[in-house]
């Protein structure tokens, strides 16, 4: 059982165990009786007849374990996002299952056009899917409303993208940069400290424009550790960066995955797939493999 206030009340978890009117799980939402009807109740990560989740998939403490220990952070179920485009309606991902562990790098890879950068945007909860389910830590997050979405964001997810001065307020110092991203979340920083342990000791003053693209996006890497979050989502962090700027994004994922941060980064890059502790390729939208990395 979950104990204290890790037990789940109006989408979170309360002290008593039990959800409250709506917000009971029905259908893989919470519903008024606190039961779980039918196929929708969860067994093996999904919801089956008994309405017990067996093994390592139990949940417990908001995700789902065996011995209450961390498994996963995302849970995604048969998910689809749809486009509408000229020719019609086209799947950006179609009946995607897959869970997310809650610690390593879990990369997403494929060519142009899989898919891996809107399932990315899936998880980082700014595409809602128009079918299956999308669980973080426990939680479905299809009953969320917009503050419910947004305050994950806020304090369990940080994003890197593409472009490395898409990540950073330009107009302040590497060191501001960690202090902003920092306070955001309410969280205490000692910038020089987090520069010297990401190889950037001594930037601190510089600013954002006087960093190479690798420290750029090392740096922005820092800001998702300023902030204190648990789940960064990275897409193409080496795409627009030569070989040696890549190099130094790399050990910093090192980095961040010995710090148990959970990644999701999305390549093409053999170097960075080569680092992924899960991988996930993607065909047109769909998963084609999944791979683990041998410990």
């Amino acid at each position: 059982m979950a104990s204290g206030a890790e037990r789940l009340h109006g989408g979170r978890w309360s002290g008593d165990g039990r959800a409250s009117g709506a917000e009971r799980l029905h259908g893989g939402r919470w519903s008024g009786d606190g039961r779980a009807s039918g196929a929708e109740r969860l067994h093996g990560g999904r919801w089956s007849g008994d309405g017990r989740a067996s093994g390592a998939e139990r949940l417990h403490g908001g995700r789902w374990s065996g011995d209450g220990r961390a498994e996963h952070v995302f849970e995604l179920d048969r998910v689809g996002v749809d486009y509408v485009t000229p020719a019609g309606v086209v799947a950006g991902v179609d009946d995607v299952t897959l869970s997310v562990p809650a610690t390593g790098i879990t990369v997403l890879a494929g060519p142009s056009g899989s898919g891996k950068s809107t399932l990315l945007r899936v998880l980082g909860l700014f595409e809602r899917p128009a079918r299956g389910r999308l669980g973080f830590r426990g939680t479905d997050v299809g009953g969320l409303g917009h503050a419910g979405r947004r305050a994950i964001r806020r304090h369990d997810l940080s994003q890197v993208f593409q472009n490395p001065t898409d990540n950073l307020l330009d107009y302040l110092s590497a060191a501001k940069n960690l202090l902003a991203a920092a306070g955001s979340a309410n969280q205490v920083c000692a910038p020089e400290v987090l520069l010297e342990q990401l190889g950037l000791g001594g930037t601190g003053s510089w600013p954002v424009s006087a960093l190479s693209g690798g420290q750029q996006q090392r740096l922005a890497f820092g800001c998702a550790l300023a902030r204190g979050s648990s789940v960064v989502l990275a897409d193409e962090p080496t795409s627009q960066l030569d070989e040696q700027s890549a190099d130094l994004v790399l050990d910093t994922l090192r980095e961040l995955a010995r710090r148990n941060v959970a990644l999701v980064v999305t390549s093409h890059d053999e170097r960075l797939i080569e680092l992924g502790t899960r991988v996930v390729r993607l065909h047109a939208g769909r998963v084609d493999e999944i791979k683990d990395a041998i410990s």
